[in-house]
């Protein structure tokens, strides 16, 4: 598992309450891999590569109106719809036997949705 933060604003359409106006989070994002084959020097992932390929789909969503996003045109950038959107692009930039296993998207220190189908 690496996690990395970005800092990033939204509004959630349709909601009644605080978030449906325009605020900010300083997210976390945990992603953890699972393998089933370790590599000659036993490990399933350099922890310096998983970091690099999360914070390039990180990259995306830091310093952003996160409803601006093609992706959340339609869709309320929600923490449990951002941990889904991190997975399938992290999965994406995986190779066999290499896969996702969970992202925990943190809104605030006590407060998170997670991801894993």
């Amino acid at each position: 598992m690496v996690e990395e933060s970005i800092s990033s604003a939204h509004f959630l359409r349709g909601y009644q309450g605080k978030c449906e106006k325009l605020h900010g989070h300083n997210w976390r994002v945990q992603v953890f891999v699972k393998s089933g084959k370790l590599d000659k020097t036993g490990m399933a992932i350099d922890f310096k590569v998983l970091r690099k390929i999360v914070g390039k789909v990180l990259e995306k969503l830091d310093h952003c109106l996160l409803n601006e996003l093609p992706e959340f045109k339609k869709q309320n950038p929600s923490s449990e719809l951002l941990a889904e959107y991190v997975f399938r692009k992290t999965q994406l930039h995986l190779k066999k036997p290499l896969k996702v296993s969970k992202v925990i998207v943190w809104e605030t220190d006590k407060s998170n949705a997670s991801y894993s189908p």
